[in-house]
């Protein structure tokens, strides 16, 4: 492995959450079969999408569904990064620690917060990893200050969260700008952003594309744990300074993520 010198802190602004800074040196990544990387996608998977709160668990259904599209997938030739979110699980760990301190100041941080979602989400990642064991990586990515060579041998990498102050959005775009790839597909809860929030407006209009300056006037710079916006707002800053494109869809319809993987017409926003 090779260390790229990235360093990553983050500070708490008082009522605003996180701001996540990053300093990066420019890297080269000797890969000898780049060729291996030309059919590789990087997925952010929502926890929303097989962990969702409405059940309160793991969606059984939709990994066996998710598995069986994803082996056919690699048996086609493509390979695929896999960021893992925390889900359910994330939240109610961060519920339960603000319930049982709730009153003692300064005992609970934002760290704190962050550090159960995290957990959370390398849970799902060991359960996605142990679900495709035979061609999975045996290694889940979760200390990006390094470059793990190995993992772009593989048809399956599974990752997960990294350090307080963002999401596994993060990670995710983190993985395509050391691997060298120009997109993100985010598969969420919802098929497309909207120019307002669905939950308070009733007149809400989908968004096809959407320019990265466009799109920090909908989510904003800021992060918190828990944040609910299509793509985490700091993820969002690096993607576009590094000029990754994202796409936002559905993570249940299959039939509309075969057509992104194939670069056929497909519903959803892309943002870059």
């Amino acid at each position: 492995m090779d260390n790229d010198n990235r360093l990553c802190d983050f500070k708490q602004s008082v009522g605003l959450g996180f701001q996540l800074k990053l300093t990066k040196k420019s890297i080269k990544i000797p890969i000898s079969s780049m060729s291996k990387l030309q059919q590789t996608f990087v997925l952010s998977l929502g926890g929303s999408v097989f962990a969702p709160e409405s059940i309160r668990g793991i969606d059984i259904i939709y990994l066996k569904k998710f598995e069986k599209f994803l082996r056919k997938k690699i048996s086609a030739g493509k390979r695929f990064f896999i960021v893992t979110g925390g889900g359910y699980a994330a939240r109610d760990y961060r519920d339960a620690a603000v319930a049982v301190m709730n009153g003692r100041a300064g005992k609970l941080t934002q760290g704190d917060l962050d550090w159960l979602g995290i957990h959370a989400s390398r849970l799902n990642a060991h359960l996605l990893r142990t679900i495709f064991q035979d061609i999975a990586y045996k290694r889940i990515l979760t200390d990006f200050n390094n470059i793990d060579k190995q993992a772009a041998q593989y048809p399956l990498v599974i990752g997960a969260g990294w350090k307080p102050g963002c999401s596994t959005d993060y990670e995710a775009v983190l993985i395509a700008v050391d691997y060298g790839f120009n997109q993100v597909i985010n598969l969420s809860d919802i098929n497309q952003v909207y120019d307002k929030d669905p939950n308070k407006c009733k007149t809400t209009k989908p968004i096809k594309q959407i320019k990265w300056a466009d799109f920090f006037k909908i989510v904003g710079d800021k992060w918190s744990p828990g944040l609910n916006v299509p793509f985490d707002p700091v993820a969002s800053r690096l993607a576009a300074e590094k000029g990754i494109k994202v796409i936002i869809c559905h993570g249940k319809d299959f039939k509309n993520l075969d057509n992104i993987l194939e670069g056929k017409k497909f519903i959803g926003t892309v943002i870059e």
